[in-house]
């Protein structure tokens, strides 16, 4: 029998708390101890090889390898934003109860030693630009952070919230890198340890600093956030695309980068639609054009969500609850947009959900990776869910 949306949503969170929210992710290869007693940590390409290794195996080798199961602050993050959906929809006492909970650990999650409040992954991570030792921060944990941060000051009315989410833009400014700086433009980089022009880690980072400087009322940082806006509207494809960032070898497309970039520029709208510095006329058509090319290149009718515009598999929960999120984030800028999330949503409970309650990786052409990731999956299936039922008013 298909299990409903409600279902789903409640034995999910079931699922979660009875694994005290940690667990195992597609990255955190490199946290084995088998790997880290060996000379091949300090190679690059054995770095690379060894993450890529767990990321692409449909068995899980990790505790064979002494990886261990842990808590991650972005999916804290994304916890706490589900959590604060929960109680928007509900306004139960548990729900608050749980809300408090959850941002409490997110702030003491925060790292030490920066210009502001930020938070990074809990293990050590190599791109093919640049490593990042465990505990660096960087601006896509920050940013989903704050947006828990600024979610709660709405709806808990706690001065704390603000404030702790107000040091994260002297992070974003005074510690991360950056480039293509203009008096109208800005790029900032992923991290306070690489030059890249990532472009929904910038726009990221533009969402934290339109959102604070809207509740704050300072000018100077919704300047910041129109800046860095600007680089990534210019940077749209004649088709309406993105390219995941500015350098040659970072020119593909996928699904769930293109629903970040949507979602921030939504956010960002929304945040200084009431400003001097509203940017409505400038985002509204590049929204439009973005949103087009990602409705018809990578969603069939059923719902099955692409993970590239051109390819069928993976089939990868990830686009699915990062688009179901989008979509609800889109209401009131295109029409159907409820309708596609709950399609999407019905497709990954029909297709990816185990019996326990958890969410699998991914479909593959002949068999499924069934590892329940933390983060990549449950946390942000946790928040699509929870949005989903909030948007269209089911009390559950």
């Amino acid at each position: 029998m298909p299990i409903d949306l409600i279902t789903a949503h409640q034995q999910l969170w079931k699922w979660c708390r009875s694994q005290n929210l940690a667990g195992y992710d597609p990255f955190d290869g490199l946290n084995s101890s088998v790997f880290q007693a060996t000379p091949l940590r300090n190679s690059r390409t054995a770095r690379l090889a060894w993450i890529q290794f767990f990321k692409r195996s449909p068995v899980n080798f990790r505790s064979s390898f002494g990886v261990p199961r842990q808590r991650n602050a972005k999916a804290i993050a994304l916890f706490a934003l589900a959590a604060l959906a929960d109680y928007r929809r509900t306004r139960t006492k548990e729900a608050e109860i749980e809300v408090r909970e959850l941002l409490d650990d997110l702030m003491a999650m925060s790292l030490k030693g920066f210009r502001g409040a930020a938070w990074g992954y809990n293990f050590d991570w190599q791109s093919r630009s640049f490593f990042a030792p465990r505990g660096t921060p960087t601006v896509v944990p920050t940013a989903f952070a704050v947006r828990a941060l600024c979610e709660a000051v709405a709806v808990l009315d706690r001065d704390a919230y603000l404030g702790f989410a107000r040091t994260a833009c002297d992070f974003i400014i005074s510690d991360l890198n950056r480039t293509n700086e203009e008096s109208d433009e800005v790029c900032f980089s992923y991290s306070p340890l690489d030059q890249t022009r990532v472009f929904n880690a910038s726009l990221l980072a533009s969402e934290t600093l339109a959102t604070v400087g809207a509740l704050t009322g300072e000018e100077s940082l919704c300047d910041w956030a129109g800046r860095a806006t600007r680089f990534v509207l210019r940077r749209q494809r004649e088709n309406g695309s993105w390219a995941y960032g500015e350098d040659g070898r970072q020119s593909w497309c996928d699904n769930f980068h293109t629903a970040f970039v949507l979602t921030s520029l939504s956010r960002i709208s929304t945040a200084l639609r009431n400003t001097s510095l509203n940017p409505t006329d400038e985002i509204q058509p590049a929204l439009a054009r973005g949103y087009e090319f990602w409705r018809e290149r990578f969603f069939l009718g059923n719902g099955w969500p692409k993970y590239y515009p051109d390819r069928l598999y993976p089939a990868d929960i990830h686009s699915a609850a990062s688009a179901i999120v989008a979509l609800v984030e889109l209401r009131g800028h295109f029409p159907h947009t409820n309708l596609l999330a709950e399609q999407i949503a019905g497709w990954a409970i029909n297709n990816l959900c185990d019996g326990r309650g958890f969410f699998y990786y991914q479909g593959r052409r002949f068999y499924k990776v069934k590892i329940p990731y933390m983060r990549w999956s449950q946390a942000w299936m946790m928040y699509a869910l929870s949005r989903l039922l909030e948007a269209t008013g089911e009390k559950g």
